[in-house]
């Protein structure tokens, strides 16, 4: 006989995953070199510094900290990452131990982080261009800032899926039958 349902009880271990694969994003973002690039190659930036060749494989390099936008982006996205990482020894203590109720509340820092980093990554892209852009070509926002993006997007999903998991106490807890989609005879 087939069976088609949720097991709840393995179920809630996806998001520690999720919460990790998160983290990991997020250090890639945050230790990556390429944010933003030309087309050409010829300029380049990362969260800290921006660099424009001077001729053959050498880079002048200036700090982007030296901008009160660079200082508050780096601090909007290490602050949601250090929250991002609260939240996931959080998720093992209220998934080993039936504190239902602290899914919630990881749920709601995981919204904090979410918002903190989407104004991160708002206020970089808009301010890069007006200070930085040399508007002689095209700027292009490459893969380590789309992580920034992905780890965003995951730490939202998971903090939904937080604030909605506490309605299935009775099923992760093992205290309710398994409600199946579909069997077959």
């Amino acid at each position: 006989m087939f069976k088609c349902g949720i097991a709840y009880p393995r179920c809630k271990w996806i998001l520690p995953l999720l919460l990790l694969c998160a983290i990991i994003f997020d250090i890639i973002a945050l230790a990556g070199s390429g944010w933003v690039e030309t087309e050409s190659g010829r300029d380049y930036a990362s969260l800290w510094q921006s660099c424009t060749s001077v001729g053959g494989n050498e880079y002048s390099c200036t700090s982007i900290m030296d901008y009160a936008w660079g200082k508050a982006t780096a601090a909007l996205l290490i602050i949601g990452f250090i929250i991002l990482i609260i939240c996931f020894l959080l998720s093992f203590v209220a998934l080993c131990a039936p504190r239902i109720s602290l899914l919630r509340v990881i749920g709601g820092l995981l919204i904090l982080a979410v918002i903190l980093q989407v104004i991160a990554l708002v206020i970089y892209p808009s301010m890069y261009t007006n200070d930085l852009a040399t508007r002689t070509e095209n700027y292009l926002y490459s893969w380590t800032y789309g992580f920034g993006w992905g780890s965003t997007i995951i730490m939202f999903g998971s903090a939904i899926f937080f604030c909605c998991l506490p309605n299935y106490e009775d099923e992760m807890l093992g205290n309710a039958k398994t409600k199946y989609f579909y069997t077959s005879a």
